[in-house]
């Protein structure tokens, strides 16, 4: 059985303030996302914060995270959802796994659904902070 280790400060959060807290967290990243307010999206990430989307390089730092947020919205992404499954934690490390969806509008004005697993790294560095964010699609590869 997995059990959280405490935590010698003052006022500590208990293990379901932290999961709320990363649950809100995760809200607060598809509503800066959805928005088109990339800053307030990379602000969430550690300053050597990694997002990790699959097919495409991994980009490391909030600059280049921002950069690779505004290609993923220019490709047409919008409307991203996730819903947290599981949160995991031990001491200032936390684990969230869940689900997303997010709409892909094409050229044409249709789009695509696309729907798959996620997994955040979060490290409490002050505030919580995504150390990783790294997705899989459940959809077949398109050609």
């Amino acid at each position: 059985m997995y059990r959280s280790y405490g935590n010698s400060l003052p006022n500590a959060n208990s293990f379901m303030d932290v999961e709320a807290t990363i649950r809100g967290l995760s809200q607060d990243l598809c509503t800066a996302f959805n928005t088109g307010n990339y800053d307030q999206v990379t602000a969430l990430f550690a300053l050597d914060g990694l997002f990790m989307p699959p097919r495409h390089e991994a980009a490391q730092g909030r600059q280049a995270i921002e950069q690779l947020l505004r290609e993923y919205a220019d490709a047409g992404y919008e409307d991203l959802r996730l819903e947290t499954i599981r949160v995991d934690h031990s001491g200032d490390i936390a684990t969230e796994i869940g689900r997303y969806a997010v709409a892909i509008r094409q050229p044409n004005g249709t789009a695509i659904a696309d729907r798959g697993r996620y997994l955040h790294a979060w490290r409490r560095l002050g505030a919580w902070l995504l150390t990783a964010d790294c997705w899989s699609s459940s959809l077949p590869v398109l050609k």
